[in-house]
């Protein structure tokens, strides 16, 4: 990807001889669809709806500063936000600064450590399978992961927060003078991703030894909090680690990798998951494959209804000419409560499509991509036009998405 390098010579004439000097990078992508969509009739009733749309898929923008302080030791810093390409019911989407991976850190001979706001280890193991996907319109974050959120782990002060109604331990009376917290402190529940971005959080990216490597993160406990009149003891925190290896000049590659969620579904309870992801290059054919499985711990009535979630995909990718045919297939199996498995709660995942390279920078692409929601289900994918009602992305219980689309990438 061409990108534009700008070099600050930060010492100047009056400055030590040896200058140090900051390389400085502007980058981005601008990523947009149009779409024929439809959202076929819930299983309560609510009728399909077939519209056009036009998508901004992750779009942003960013600076890379990097700066050599010598004995193989770099200090670099990264800020990078969502670029808001579109609007929403006639609303222009809010794309806070330093909305997405932005950090500062070093990096030097013992590996990258770093502080701030990334994505998890465990997210990153989507790069060693994610080959099959056009657009983004794939398994990853729509049935794989089980969606993103960024931000914050989940507040159990927040009246908006699943864990923050009485049942994970606040003392009674507590839950009607709890503040409706802001979108990230608020969420929670069964179902919060494990495909994150986390912030307030602390990072390590060991060296590559061999092809393989270890990637740790810690989000802090800055939620912590103690019993008062209107709140109750609790202690959010999270852990994500990873190891993953690549060889015989990227063809082959695999990771695993392990979350810890304490306290985010219910006080006293600790969610966790772990996944495996990977994948090999024939050459005539690029193979990606993941299974992944979490476990949530949410306290309802006094009782810990342990809920466990089974997801996997594979994605293919062919080369053809400048391009390749990229197609994909997943399934989120019905969810399983207290041993018992849920019929309704499951989905299935479908895609398939062309892109094609002009150059490193530009990409187009076609395809078509289906979910079929089972009548409890409400999978889709982000970035979406409202749904039946107009308003909401997310389709009602049982509506299946599907989508024809062409695609436009440019990186700059």
């Amino acid at each position: 990807m061409q990108k534009k390098l700008v070099t600050l010579a930060v010492a100047g004439a009056l400055a030590a001889p040896a200058a140090a000097l900051a390389q400085v990078e502007v980058y981005g992508t601008i990523h947009m669809s149009l779409n024929y969509m439809k959202y076929g009739e819930s299983s309560t009733g609510i009728a399909s709806v077939s519209k056009l749309d036009v998508a901004s898929h992750a779009s942003n923008i960013g600076v890379r500063a990097r700066e050599s302080l010598g004995g193989g030791l770099s200090a670099w810093a990264q800020v990078e936000t969502n670029a808001s390409m579109e609007r929403s019911n006639n609303i222009a989407h809010t794309s806070n600064f330093a909305s997405r991976n932005s950090a500062v850190g070093l990096q030097g001979g013992f590996g990258n450590v770093f502080v701030g706001q990334w994505t998890t280890p465990w997210a990153d193991l989507d790069a060693l399978w994610g080959i099959g996907t056009v657009a983004t319109y794939g398994p990853i974050t729509s049935i794989i992961g089980r969606r993103e959120t960024t931000g914050a782990a989940p507040n159990p002060n927040c009246a908006n927060n699943f864990s923050g109604n009485g049942g994970g331990g606040l003392p009674a009376g507590v839950a009607a003078a709890q503040p409706t917290c802001d979108s990230v402190e608020g969420a929670g529940g069964p179902g919060h991703p494990f495909w994150r971005r986390i912030s307030n959080s602390v990072f390590y990216q060991s060296p590559v030894f061999g092809g393989a490597q270890v990637k740790l993160a810690y989000q802090t406990n800055q939620d912590k909090s103690v019993t008062t009149a209107t709140t109750t003891a609790a202690d959010p925190q999270m852990w994500s680690a990873s190891v993953s290896w690549a060889g015989m000049g990227g063809r082959a590659r695999v990771g695993a990798a392990y979350d810890a969620h304490k306290e985010f579904s219910a006080v006293g309870q600790t969610d966790k998951g772990w996944r495996v992801t990977g994948g090999f290059n024939f050459g005539f054919v690029d193979v990606g494959l993941a299974y992944e499985q979490m476990e949530y711990k949410p306290v309802v009535l006094g009782v810990v209804a342990e809920t466990e979630a089974t997801q996997w995909g594979i994605q293919l990718a062919i080369p053809i000419g400048q391009g390749a045919i990229r197609a994909a297939y997943s399934v989120a199996e019905d969810l399983d409560i207290i041993g018992t498995e849920v019929d309704g709660t499951g989905a299935k995942q479908y895609n398939i499509g062309y892109d094609y390279r002009f150059s490193k920078r530009t990409t187009l692409g076609v395809g078509f991509a289906q979910i079929k929601n089972e009548n409890l289900a409400v999978f889709t994918w982000s970035g979406l036009s409202s749904s039946n009602g107009g308003q909401s992305v997310t389709p009602p219980p049982g509506s299946d998405v599907s989508i024809f689309f062409t695609s436009l990438i440019h990186r700059f």
